[in-house]
């Protein structure tokens, strides 16, 4: 059931979108508890970086429809609508561009799992899902950002209710008038049915590329070449750019391989930094010069090193670590 929304739509982003050298440097920026103390924008322009992706986390239990959002207690600042509008603001004012990502945090389970037995879950959870949706393309509209995403690796739900994700985009598209993506999984972009009405195709792009804990830049070169094919053909049968709304390599041994893996079993996992570092360098190397990949989205980048969850050493923040300058020698090549 979709909520009928009579707003107007806001028009100022531009939904061209070209193929083109220009690419997209962003960061994810993890929403922080408090308040910015200083302004944490300086360090993400000084790389070079001219896109940031915010994350207002919505919250659901397992196996129940509801999509809570706002949570009255025990939601981060920077995920709170306020939070949301200053740090868009703020990220602005140092000429940054902004990708709005809203995601719904499952605990225990993965959101590409998600499913119900009856129809009436499934509408409790659109309904209630489209009314966070909505919420962000209010604030899209009105603080006039450049992309809003309008879900993340739902691969189940995609599957069993299509219909849902079409009048959702139509719903959204009377709010705000910009770009809109998705980001779908690494292993399911090419089954996402509603493309076509989307601006950019959306790749959460954890690709497991090699068993080797620590592979070399010419390893992890050879071994792209096992996806960029289809990358490139779905660019070209639809129109459309890809775009990496996620990507990125945890700093410890093997993580290059099956990053959904390796998250589990971190604390027992020595850092490397020159993995992260390396499996960096092959992506841009792979993909900076196709003109039909856009850039992406690095996850993920702590402002003033707030929310992270105990081991930024291991995380995948560049923060601090060698990856920082191969960040910045690709984002000013650009």
């Amino acid at each position: 059931m979709l909520v009928l929304c009579c707003v107007t739509a806001i028009s100022c982003a531009s939904n061209q979108v070209i193929f083109d050298s220009v690419k997209m440097n962003g960061l994810t920026v993890v929403a922080p508890p408090e308040p910015f103390t200083r302004d944490p924008f300086d360090s993400i322009t000084v790389i070079g970086a001219n896109w940031v992706a915010f994350v207002p986390y919505a919250f659901q239990r397992k196996n129940e429809p509801n999509v809570r959002y706002p949570l009255i207690k025990h939601q981060w600042w920077g995920e709170t609508p306020d939070g949301i509008r200053a740090s868009i603001q703020q990220a602005k004012s140092k000429g940054l561009s902004i990708m709005l990502k809203p995601q719904i945090y499952i605990p225990g389970s993965f959101t590409g799992d998600m499913s119900f037995v009856n129809e009436n879950e499934w509408l409790v959870w659109e309904e209630s899902y489209t009314a966070y949706l909505l919420a962000m393309a209010e604030i899209a509209a009105t603080e006039c950002i450049e992309l809003l995403c309008i879900g993340t690796e739902f691969s189940q739900a995609i599957k069993a209710r299509p219909e849902f994700w079409v009048g959702l985009i139509d719903s959204i598209k009377i709010i705000y008038s910009g770009p809109l993506t998705y980001a779908a999984n690494w292993d399911e972009y090419h089954e996402i049915p509603f493309w076509e009405k989307l601006d950019y195709i959306g790749v959460n792009a954890y690709f497991p590329l090699t068993d080797n804990v620590t592979p070399d830049s010419k390893e992890l070169m050879n071994a792209w070449t096992k996806f960029t094919p289809d990358l490139q053909k779905i660019s070209s049968k639809l129109s459309k750019p890809i775009l990496f709304t996620e990507y990125g390599y945890l700093s410890v041994a093997g993580a290059a391989g099956k990053q959904w893996e390796i998250q589990d079993k971190i604390e027992g996992l020595p850092v490397r930094n020159e993995v992260q570092m390396i499996a960096l360098e092959a992506l841009y190397s792979t993909f900076y010069e196709k003109n039909w990949w856009k850039g992406g989205f690095l996850w993920k980048w702590f402002p003033e090193m707030q929310g992270h969850e105990g081991y930024p050493e291991k995380d995948y923040t560049p923060q601090g670590k060698p990856a920082m300058e191969t960040l910045e020698k690709w984002f000013k090549s650009n």
